[in-house]
Order: structure tokens, then C-alpha cells, then sequence
């Protein structure tokens, strides 16, 4: 990370880690700058890639989506192609939200949301399990969210 984090960075990140539709002269208020400023350091902020995109936390279930299960997925060969070949189908799966490489047993675990368990199971069964280099799978279906909280602990960085 080549910029040096001030406290009124630190404020700026965790102002719009929770609300990213703030306007530029609301979030210089909240953070004590004036509109000009505090834009310049959203945009420093932004070019050194510490702000990657904004979004819109959607409510899942009111949508359609009632159901959120884990895949844990074991390959076949875990070299570098075929792992680069494993990610680039998921990219493709609209039903995996997030997906992660991991260290021990599996390989990867994948977040799904899905209409409903006969959505997720068509996908699991004819997708998933159906992929080149896939050895396993094992699923997990979530009973309840116990926390969403998005983005990074502010404050607890030593610098806000």
C-alpha cells in the first residue's frame, strides 16, 4: 500500500464502509473536511485501490433468494492451471456469491444463495459436482445470518 492512512482517512473509509450513498458534502460534514478535501481524499483513496467499487447490500431473501448454503470442494489436481481453470467456471455460477481457495481439507468453499433447495440442489447436481477436476463436494445449508457485516474492522487498525 504506497498512501500513509491518517485519522481522516480512516473516518472517510468507515463513513462510507456503512453508507456508500452518501453524498461528498454529507461525508465531509460527518468527517470534518470541506467538500473539495474531503472529495480529493475519496479519490486518492479510490486511485490507490483501497476503495475497490461501491455497492448495495441487497436483502436476499425478500427477492427470492430464501436460501444460503456453503460448498466446500475438493479437485482432483490442485497445480495452478487446474485451479485457475476451477475459478474461472466459477466466475460464470450466478448462484455463487463469494468463493475462497482454502489451506486443509477442501479446496475451496463457495457462499451460494439460491431461490429455494430445488434450485440449489439442480445447481449442485448438474454444475457443480458436473465440473471438470471437481473430486467433492460437501454442502452446508445456514439455518440463520448471526452477523452480516461487510468490509474491514475500522478501528481496529491502530490508525482510526
Amino acid at each position: 500500500m504506497g498512501l500513509k492512512l491518517d485519522a481522516l482517512d480512516w473516518r472517510i473509509l468507515k463513513e462510507l464502509q456503512a453508507d456508500c450513498g452518501l453524498t461528498n458534502v454529507l461525508l465531509s460534514q460527518r468527517v470534518g473536511l470541506s467538500p473539495p478535501a474531503c472529495l480529493r481524499r475519496v479519490r486518492s483513496l479510490e486511485e490507490a485501490g483501497l476503495i475497490e467499487g461501491y455497492t448495495a447490500l441487497l436483502d436476499e431473501a425478500a427477492l427470492g433468494f430464501s436460501l444460503t448454503a456453503y460448498a466446500m470442494v475438493r479437485l482432483h489436481n490442485q497445480a495452478e492451471t487446474d485451479l485457475r481453470a476451477f475459478e474461472d467456471l466459477v466466475l460464470g455460477w450466478p448462484l455463487v456469491r463469494e468463493a475462497y481457495m482454502l489451506s486443509g481439507e477442501s479446496d475451496y468453499i463457495l457462499k451460494c444463495v439460491a431461490p429455494d433447495m430445488a434450485g440449489f440442489q439442480d445447481f449442485v447436481l448438474s454444475t457443480l459436482t458436473a465440473a471438470p477436476n471437481v473430486a467433492s463436494v460437501k454442502t452446508y445449508l445456514t439455518i440463520r445470518r448471526a452477523k452480516r457485516e461487510p468490509g474491514v474492522p475500522v478501528g481496529l487498525e491502530g490508525g482510526g
